[in-house]
């Protein structure tokens, strides 16, 4: 059972642990700020996924204990990381020439809003400040497959997923999987397919909180974490 509000330390622990599971040996994986980055501490040492960081990293192992911490070694999200076996580090160049090649198999995106066909805002809201759209559009474009972690609603109760984006879209490649701490969903043909339910959560919840429209899966599952 989750404590507390949507946004809470359990439920985004919730959606990376969930997302562990769609990651497949051998491939190359890209995570994202926010809920990406806790991906790393819950992949199992011998799980052969190679995490790929924007700043110029592939291989990346998961938070170090505290006295380990070596701030010359953090991730694009500027968190401590650890350095698995058979890792190399590169210039940021030569980083975007792998995303932009095509050679990300997985990019793990976090996002401010998503649409019922699967289109992404994860870089700017309208009226605050803008820093840039990041390495994510170029994720969007390129990577083969693209899953968004997202809570399922903000702090103030609003739907995360909506009819149509009301922020800047990060690019016009739609979204593969979407998980919440509440649900997955799958993106096919422009449609939401609601494929996975959480167990402290229902159907009604999860139409009461998704302005989008979805068609909900004949083979509807409960979602298991571990």
């Amino acid at each position: 059972m989750l404590s507390g509000q949507s946004n809470s330390k359990d439920a985004r622990i919730r959606i990376a642990k969930r997302i562990v599971k769609e990651l497949h040996a051998g491939s190359v994986v890209n995570l994202g700020v926010g809920i990406p980055s806790l991906i790393q501490n819950y992949l199992k040492p011998d799980s052969h996924v190679y995490l790929q960081s924007e700043n110029g990293l592939l291989g990346m192992g998961p938070t170090p204990p505290k006295d380990e911490i070596d701030m010359n070694l953090i991730s694009a999200s500027k968190h401590p990381i650890s350095l698995g076996i058979g890792s190399s580090l590169f210039s940021s160049a030569d980083s975007f020439a792998m995303i932009r090649g095509g050679h990300i198999d997985i990019a793990v995106m976090g996002a401010l809003q998503i649409s019922e066909k699967g289109e992404i805002a994860n870089w700017a809201v309208p009226g605050k400040d803008i820093l840039g759209v990041g390495g994510a559009m170029d994720l969007v474009a390129s990577a083969k497959k693209i899953i968004i972690a997202i809570t399922h609603i903000t702090k103030d109760q609003t739907p995360k997923i909506v009819q149509k984006l009301t922020y800047p879209s990060s690019g016009i490649r739609a979204a593969n999987l979407i998980v919440t701490e509440k649900a997955l969903f799958e993106v096919k043909d422009n449609t939401l397919l609601l494929k996975e339910i959480a167990e402290d959560s229902s159907l009604q919840e999860i139409k009461q909180l998704t302005e989008a429209h979805f068609i909900i899966s004949e083979d509807l599952q409960t979602m298991k974490i571990d």
